[in-house]
Parts: C-alpha cells; sequence; structure tokens
C-alpha cells in the first residue's frame, strides 16, 4: 500500500530545505554578529599621565573623557547583549520560516510527481487506451512520464492480442463443433442405430453443448474486456428481468423455487442491449442453477438521480467472504456443488458491468445464501411508456412457493 508512505518523499525534500535555509540563516547571523561585535579598547590619552602641576583643567578633561569611554563600553555591552538575544529571536522565527518555505518548495518539486500518480492510479486494464502526456522540458519527470506511457502502450497490445486471441480461437472451434454435432445426427438417423451409439451420441451431446456454452462465454467475456460497448441504447432491467426468468421458468418450477421481483421501470440503463441481458440472464441463472431445492430467490432494484442498483438474493448454506470474492474471477466455483458449471457466469457479468461503467459486488449473507449487486449508471431519461416515476410495476411470483 502506498498510501500511509506517500509522504515519506516530501517529508525528506522539507527537511533537507529546512536544514539548508537554517544552515544559511545561522550562518549570516554568526557573521552579523561578529562583525558587529568588536569591543572598544580604552586607550589612555596622551599626556593624561604625570601632568606637571598647573594643568587641573585638563586632568579634569582626561577624566571626563575616561567616564564617557566607560558609558560607551557598558552601552557596547547592552547592544552586545540585546544583538544576541535579537539573533536567537531570529533564529527561532527563520527555524519556522525555514519549514514552511521547506514544505512549499517540496510541494512544488513533488507536484509533478503527484499528478503523475494520481493518473496512474486511474488507469486501468479497462482504459489502457489513456496516457499520461506530461508536457514541459525534457528533464527527469518528463522522462518517467514517457517511460510509464511506452510501458502503458505495451501493456495495451499485450491485453488487446490476449482478447484477440481468445475471441478468435472461440469462434474458430465453433466449426469442428458443428462438424461433430452433425456427424453425430447422421449417426443417429441411420435405420436401427445401436442403442450404445445412441447413448454415447446422448453424452457426446451433452458435452458438446457444454463446450459451446463455454465458448459463447469465451466470446462475451473478450467483448465485454474488449472496452465500452457500440451498440448503445436506453435498456429497462426490469423487462431483462422478466426475460431470464421466463426462460428459466422451468428449472424454476422443478427445484419449487419462490421468486419475489420488485424493479422499478422507470428509469432506463444506457448500454448494449445484447451484453445487458446476457448480466442479467448470468445473474439470475446463478442464482437458479445454485439454489437448493424449495429455495427462494429475492430480485429488487432501486434508482437514484445517478445510478440504478440490481440486487439478486439467493438462500443457502453459509459461505466465507473471501472464497465468495474469488467468483468474479474465470473459472472460480463456489462450493462441490458448482463443479458442473463453466465458472465464468460472474466473471462475465464483471466485465459487463466494468464495460458499463458499472460494478459487481457479492457479499456472503450473514444468516446463508448470497447477494449478488450490479450497480450501472442510469440513462437519465425514462422511458418511453413506462409507469409514472415512483409507482413501482407489480410483479406475480414466478415458479411454486
Amino acid at each position: 500500500m502506498v498510501g500511509p508512505r506517500s509522504g515519506t518523499v516530501g517529508a525528506r525534500f522539507t527537511m533537507l530545505y529546512a536544514v539548508v535555509f537554517l544552515l544559511s540563516g545561522v550562518g549570516l547571523l554568526a557573521l552579523a554578529f561578529v562583525l558587529s561585535g568588536g569591543s572598544l579598547t580604552e586607550t589612555a590619552p596622551a599626556g593624561s599621565a604625570g601632568a606637571p602641576p598647573g594643568q587641573g583643567g585638563l586632568t579634569a578633561a582626561h577624566q571626563r573623557i575616561r567616564e564617557l569611554e566607560g558609558e560607551l563600553a557598558a552601552v557596547h555591552t547592552q547592544q552586545s547583549r540585546q544583538l544576541l538575544v535579537g539573533s536567537l529571536l531570529a533564529l527561532i522565527v527563520m527555524a519556522a520560516v525555514s519549514v514552511l518555505l521547506g514544505r512549499v518548495l517540496a510541494r512544488r518539486v513533488l507536484r509533478p510527481l503527484r499528478l503523475i500518480t494520481a493518473v496512474t492510479r486511474r488507469i486501468s486494464a479497462d482504459n489502457l487506451d489513456r496516457r499520461l502526456a506530461v508536457t514541459g522540458p525534457a528533464d527527469e519527470v518528463k522522462d518517467l512520464a514517457d517511460t510509464i506511457d511506452e510501458l502503458l502502450g505495451r501493456l495495451e497490445a499485450s491485453f488487446t492480442a490476449q482478447r484477440r486471441f481468445v475471441a478468435n480461437a472461440s469462434h474458430e472451434l465453433r466449426t469442428p463443433l458443428a462438424t461433430i454435432r452433425a456427424s453425430l445426427d447422421v449417426a443417429i438417423a441411420k435405420p436401427d442405430p445401436a442403442p450404445s451409439t445412441v447413448a454415447l451420441a446422448a453424452r457426446v451431446r451433452r458435452q458438446l453443448d457444454r463446450l459451446d456454452h463455454l465458448l459463447d462465454g469465451f466470446l462475451v467475456l473478450a467483448r465485454a474486456q474488449h472496452g465500452p460497448p457500440a451498440d448503445t441504447a436506453p435498456v429497462d432491467l426490469g423487462d431483462l428481468v422478466d426475460a431470464a426468468l421466463r426462460e428459466r421458468s422451468a428449472d424454476v418450477g422443478r427445484k419449487e423455487l419462490s421468486v419475489s421481483v420488485d424493479v422499478p421501470r422507470e428509469t432506463a440503463v444506457v448500454g448494449s442491449p445484447a451484453l445487458l441481458a446476457r448480466l442479467v440472464g448470468n445473474v439470475v441463472d446463478n442464482a437458479v442453477t445454485h439454489n437448493e431445492s424449495g429455495g427462494w430467490i429475492g430480485i429488487t432494484g432501486s434508482v437514484d438521480s445517478r445510478e440504478t442498483v440490481l440486487v439478486v438474493e439467493t438462500g443457502g448454506p453459509v459461505f466465507d467472504q473471501r472464497e465468495v470474492d474469488r467468483l468474479a474471477r474465470p473459472f472460480e466455483r463456489l462450493g462441490g456443488e458448482r463443479t458442473g458449471s463453466s465458472g465464468l457466469g460472474l466473471s462475465i457479468v464483471a466485465a459487463v458491468a466494468a464495460a458499463h461503467g458499472g460494478r459487481l459486488d457479492l457479499l456472503a449473507r450473514p444468516e446463508g445464501g448470497l447477494r449478488v449487486s450490479v450497480t450501472l449508471p442510469i440513462a437519465g431519461a425514462p422511458i418511453a411508456g413506462a409507469p409514472v416515476a415512483g409507482a413501482p410495476v407489480a410483479k406475480a411470483p414466478v415458479g411454486a412457493s
């Protein structure tokens, strides 16, 4: 973590500048004190000693001179003491001022580095096309910024090549899969096929369906990670939830799941209709597939001025939050009962949400089960034909209670 140590260099620069200013001030004050600190020498005026008689007036004058010299010496001593006290006070003030000046100069010197740090922190795998683009003289700071820009360029090229390979490989593998599927259909279509051939064809077809589903997930994941979608339009999450539940109604009824839905429909979400449909479908599919018989599913939505939050909750056993946090990664599964899935469902949800400027949050419910929350920015305009804002849409429960 860089937070606790973010001011270390600034503190060192501040101390360095403060010490330099303070030593310079001490040197100047010491030099001024030495130059102004010469003591007056009491010299006996000529003819003051052994003056012949008859020169009483001259003796009195010499005596007066000696008195004046004593007064001048006292004044000089007092001035020296005042100069010493003033120098000490000036030294204390200069110490405080040197710290302030050192802090100002340190912040001034480190400002380009802080800007580079702030911009770099905002760059992630989803926006590697951003660059620092620092302008100014060709100094060490600009060399550092240019080096980071070159590194970002290499990372962007590497990520792009990786995503392109996944998409191309997934697309190319569909041809041999289609050929295998056609060969199975031809074998089964022959008159009086052997029972072993029928059973083998059924098992192979199930694996082909699973592999085809996996390749489709790869394609969606590569598309979602490629960047912001181009085919954006206002999409109603409520309609997508209804469509996903209708598609899984058979499984909901077979498991006797109780489903309750309360998703407002007065605000649209801007994004790719296909990707958002896959997002909602994966979330609903995850809740249905990995639910226990006789369980429940709760789907709710909330809207504010900037974003829409879709929450899908399910019951079940208590999970470890550290294991739940890994579910947004590809091929991560939770529990032994999930080994039959591809492990791409929630990772696709996370990628699609990030591509639309949103996020996926996973929470292990303390009482058991999961809470999947998807946050997406709203369109800012109501959908044509939608109900009046604030009037929730009543939805009937799907499946058996």
